[in-house]
């Protein structure tokens, strides 16, 4: 019998050493994953916000383009909305808005 519960207890520490180094090797890739991982939402996240961010030499679009003050462009906008409008593409209350911004201008 010394000669079984000796190699039940070698199987014993071997399994348990392998479960041992099984795991902090688990540990260690869950660090370097988890590392890549942040680094790669910075990466996005940077790209994102230089996507989105407006050229600091570009001019408002009000400023590159001047208001007409033109009775024919005015009535050519108003017809155009009015064709918008008809065709569904514009709701009333959007017509409306638009419609008092041509006029005001």
């Amino acid at each position: 019998m010394p000669g079984l519960l000796r190699g039940i207890a070698r199987t014993a520490a071997v399994a348990g050493t392998a479960t041992v180094v099984a795991g902090r090797v688990r540990r260690h890739q869950d660090a370097k994953f988890a590392q890549k991982d942040a680094d790669t939402a910075a990466q996005r996240d940077q790209a994102y916000a230089e996507d989105t961010a407006p050229p600091e030499d570009a001019a408002p679009a009000e400023a590159a383009a001047p208001p007409s003050d033109s009775t024919a462009d005015r009535l050519d906008q108003l017809k155009t909305l009015g064709e918008l409008k008809q065709s569904g593409v514009l709701t009333d209350a959007e017509f409306e808005a638009q419609k008092a911004k041509i006029l005001a201008g």
